[in-house]
Parts: C-alpha cells; structure tokens; sequence
C-alpha cells in the first residue's frame, strides 16, 4: 500500500463496532440461555476467529453482517470439539477463551497465528493454575499452543502485576464456574466491557476501586447487544483530522467507555480542538459522535493509570505527537512490547526513518516534535495498529509512504483505507 500526502479531510464517517465487544457478545451469548441478537458486530478476522472457536463447539451462529445471532448453549452446554481451536491473530480470543474452557469437562488444544504464538500466556496460565486449572503450554515456553484439561475450579483473589482486561476477563470467566467468589486486583483499572457486559447478561460481578469480584453463576440469559464504534478504531480518523490542516471530521456513534476514553483526554492535554456530541448509551456504554478539527498541538506527557485506557492508541498517539510542537513523554507503558508487534521498537525505528525526532525508553517513548516528515518504506510488522498509523503518517508527511503488510488491517477494520480515501478532498 502506498500513501501519497493528503489536502485537507472532511466528512461523516460510521466507523464499524468495537471489537472487544463483539468478542464479548458471541461468547457470553454462546454461554447464555436464548439467543443473543448481536447489531453492528465487526466483521474483523480476530472477531470471526471467536466465531468459528464456538462454531466448533456446538454453538450455532448465524452471521448476517451486520447481526449476528447467537444460539446459547447455556453455561454447561459446550461441547466438546473435534479439533483444535485456531484463534488465529486474537489474542482476545486466546485469553478469554482460556478462562472458560478451564472450567468444562473435555480437553482442547488452543492454537494461533505465529504471532500468538509469541505473545506471553504466563499473565493467563497463573492465575487459572491457581484456581484449580489444568493449563499447560506444550512448547513450554508460556505461549500457545495451549492445551487446558478442564477442571473444578474454585474461587480466588488474583493480584494482577499488568493492568489487562485480557487477564483479568480470563479470570472472571473462569471465576464464573468456581465454588466461591473469585476477585482480580490490577495496578490500574483496566478496560470493563466484560464486568458490564457480564452484568447485562445476568452475572454477578462487582468493582471496588481497581478490584473486580465475580460470585459463580448459575446461567446467563440471552440479550440483544448493539455494539458502539470502536474508539481504537476511530483514533486514527481523529489524528487525521487534527494534523492534517483544514480537516474537520464527525465519526459516528463511537463507544467512548471511561476505561477507554484516554485517547480523548490525551488529545484534549494537547490542545485539540475535540467536541462530543450527542451523548447516549447502548446496550450499557456510554456512546457519542466525536467531532474533530484540524489543530495546533503541543506535547504532553501520557503516563500511569491513563495508559491501560489508551493501550491500542499509543502509536498514533505517537504519530500526532510528531506533529505537535514540544516533547511528548509516553512511559508506564511496557506492555506494548508484548502487542502483535514490540510496538515501541517498531515506531521508534519507522518513524525514525521518516525522520521523526524520536527515543527508545525502556517503557514508552520520547517524542520531541515539530520536524517535517518525508515519506518512507515502512515495515507494519504485520501489525493493523501499526500500519494504520503509518498510513494516517503519511497522508500528513511529505511524498510517499509505503506500507509493507498493509493488509494486516483486516484484523480489525478491513475497510480502514477505503474509509480514509473518501473523505480526502
């Protein structure tokens, strides 16, 4: 893919629904009583990765696109597959998954891409061991493939060394099926959808300060879910919209949940012209249409409890920071080397070559900005939140970009480019 520099960018855009959400919605309505009915689902590879592991466990799933519905099972009804699971790029679906099939009565082997197969499952393995879980790495090395034994679980209270709602939804799941209340204590709070969307489905769960506590339950009962836009998803479109001059953009409906809101406040820090607009709710998140204006921005510091709300941002953050005048300091943010790709390493060494002013630190980044940017050939480590950074640097960077592995965005927004090309003017 390559990447020419922009005019100005103007318009309306729908960006497609979240995809933490829709990981959620599929597998607490497999679980659940009835049939969940699932409106403006992503249809990303890592979401119908999550559809196809359920599929191969009995569950029925129609996918119309834009709805799904979900056939539920009910909390015991899984059965058990006749294969491995392949959770291909999904990480989500790696983690959560684990946490429920802890607790069944058959065995399975879960296995991905060769990038999960990198990604650190330690964080999961841990805490489910200490309930009782029969988890086990086969290479040995704390990574899939994962082959789980299910077993009796009982309750616990996890202190969490990462701020990850990967590890703690794990725990909950499987906390779901203990013999007594299980709680997950992290640093910060993480992203929430699963305690509300829990919640919503008729669980018991809890939060007091950055401590979550899940009683067992008895059955989940089917609802009808709409998915709010994905704010990652829609942080590229507001970089855009503020660093490319004379740009005014309205992105529609997107989820903007507190735990996940950082991307606003960061914006707002630099001095970005950013409006909400018709403030709602949907299906228990907060929901609004975010109205960006092309701006000048100043540097900023992103640190501690603000960066598990940003996690999946940082990188365009990164970007917007090159065009912002003054340092821009990201540290407390180590677990971006453990993403698709070690993702501090990647954008120091892109940007770099795009001749940006910028350091490597041990957990975040350095950014001093305000230098003009040329175009490069940038590698995306087939990462979708790299190469959508990139290609939102290079409409605002002198000459072209090309992007190596630019189709990895079909993780999660397989119509990213498109959706960028139209609003160019």
């Amino acid at each position: 893919m390559k990447i020419s520099k922009a005019g100005s960018l103007k318009g309306e855009i729908n960006i497609p629904g979240d995809k933490s959400i829709s990981h959620r919605s599929i597998m607490f309505g497999a679980l659940a009583k009835g049939t969940t009915e699932v409106h403006h689902f992503l249809q990303s590879a890592d979401c119908l990765s999550t559809i196809s592991c359920f599929e191969k466990m009995g569950v029925s799933v129609e996918n119309k696109g834009e709805t799904v519905l979900v056939h539920g099972m009910g909390l015991h009804g899984l059965k058990a597959p006749a294969e491995i699971l392949d959770c291909g790029n999904s990480g989500t679906t790696t983690r959560l998954i684990s946490g429920i099939l802890s607790a069944q009565d058959f065995d399975v082997t879960l296995t991905g891409d060769a990038s999960i197969q990198r990604r650190p499952m330690r964080r999961i393995i841990e805490p489910l061991s200490m309930m009782g879980a029969d988890i086990k790495s086969i290479k040995g090395n704390d990574c899939a493939p994962l082959f789980i034994h299910g077993q009796k679980l009982h309750g616990i209270h996890y202190i969490s060394r990462v701020a990850s709602a990967q590890v703690k939804s794990s725990v909950l799941l499987a906390g779901l099926y203990a013999d007594g209340e299980t709680s997950v204590t992290e640093p910060y709070v993480s992203r929430n959808h699963s305690e509300l969307m829990l919640n919503y489905f008729g669980a018991n769960v809890t939060t007091h300060g950055t401590t979550a506590t899940i009683t067992p339950a008895s059955e989940l009962y089917a609802r009808k879910v709409t998915v709010p836009g994905d704010i990652s998803s829609s942080a590229y479109f507001i970089a855009a919209g503020l660093i490319i001059p004379g740009s005014e953009i309205l992105i529609k409906n997107v989820g903007i949940n507190p735990t996940r809101d950082g991307i606003i406040k960061v914006c707002e820090s630099m001095g970005a012209d950013i409006t909400l607009l018709n403030e709602t709710n949907a299906s228990g998140e907060p929901v609004a249409d975010i109205l960006v204006k092309s701006s000048n921005l100043c540097g900023t510091t992103i640190e501690g409890a603000l960066i598990p709300t940003l996690i999946d941002e940082l990188p365009v953050i990164a970007v917007m920071a090159c065009f912002a005048n003054g340092t821009t300091i990201i540290k407390d943010a180590a677990e971006l080397k453990v993403k698709e790709s070690n993702r501090i390493a990647v954008m120091v060494k892109n940007l770099s070559l795009m001749g940006a002013d910028i350091t490597e630190t041990d957990d975040g980044m350095i950014i001093n900005g305000g230098k003009p940017l040329h175009g490069a050939v940038i590698d995306s480590f087939l990462d979708h939140r790299i190469a959508m950074s990139f290609a939102v640097c290079g409409m605002a960077s002198d000459g072209e970009t090309e992007i190596l592995g630019s189709e990895c965005v079909n993780i999660s927004y397989p119509e990213f480019y498109e959706d960028m090309e139209r609003l160019k003017k």
